[in-house]
């Protein structure tokens, strides 16, 4: 699935659970690890890489360390694309925020501008961590952003030998219907479950033998998120517009929603930005 995974570290909480998780699935994968260390400040220590990288290799696991100077913004992207990197692997706090690798500052801003995934790990207790993935989580609707997280999913549910569960969330909130009333609703639910459908037998169709399909009302982020945790997801798979921004699976909405609260880490996959 990869080949070289990017897990950048500043030594915080948050990045380290990320690079424990990312050394896990290196493992597994048999991919090679590269640490990163972007030093921002003149007088900031470049020793943060010696234990990350000493416990890694202890573990087995092929491992590259770097040490960069600059804007981590700049730095992370540009060396992904120099090393041919397959995907990147970033911590979060979730909810509070605090450090630099957290929502809102870099790793929001990686996940928008990287040309490959990035797969964000909550540095929290209560994120479940299972590897190898049993349960692989799709949220979709009908973008090409969605078109590309199914397929990323069928290829993750294939690798692992996963249950694939394709869920599309219906929020009827915003145009004032009843779930329990409005005909409007039937045809919502209707084209939302054409879509899963569609998508659980393409899976299927590529040898996915464990495939489920579902559709659920409420609000987009906490039906996802929600629908994740009772499902006991150990991966969830989104679609992200990157740079524009426009849509309902956009950083700033729905997707940083999802990345600050989800119960598994999130792996999210950019389309092609067309703008």
């Amino acid at each position: 699935m990869y080949d070289r995974i990017l897990v950048p570290t500043d030594g915080s909480g948050p990045a380290t659970a990320a690079l424990e998780y990312g050394v896990r699935l290196a493992a597994i994968l048999e991919a090679t690890v590269h640490v990163l260390h972007v030093v921002e400040a003149p007088d900031e220590p470049e020793n943060v890489l010696e234990d990350a990288s000493g416990w890694a290799r202890a573990d087995g696991v092929s491992v590259i360390d770097d040490v960069r100077r600059g804007d981590p913004l700049e730095e992370i992207p540009a060396y992904a694309r120099e090393e041919d990197i397959d995907a990147i692997v970033m911590g979060t706090h979730g909810r509070t925020g605090i450090g630099r690798f957290v929502l809102g500052s870099v790793t929001e801003h990686v996940v928008r501008t990287a040309d490959v995934p990035v797969l964000v790990v909550r540095g929290d207790d209560d994120v479940r961590t299972q590897l190898p993935y049993e349960t692989i989580v799709v949220p979709i609707d009908d973008s090409e952003h969605a078109e590309l997280a199914i397929e990323v999913g069928i290829e993750a549910a294939t690798k692992f030998d996963a249950t694939l569960h394709v869920v599309s969330v219906i929020d009827v909130s915003p145009m004032g219907l009843e779930p329990q009333v409005d005909l409007r609703v039937d045809r919502l639910e209707d084209g939302a479950a054409r879509i899963v459908d569609d998508a659980a037998q393409r899976a299927t169709d590529r040898g996915v033998d464990d495939v489920v399909s579902t559709t659920v009302f409420g609000s987009i982020h906490r039906g996802i998120t929600s629908y994740a945790a009772d499902n006991d997801a150990d991966l969830l798979i989104m679609g992200t517009h990157g740079r524009s921004g426009l849509d309902r699976y956009l950083l700033g909405s729905v997707t940083e929603r999802v990345l600050r609260t989800a119960p598994a880490p999130v792996l999210t996959v950019q389309a092609p930005d067309t703008d």
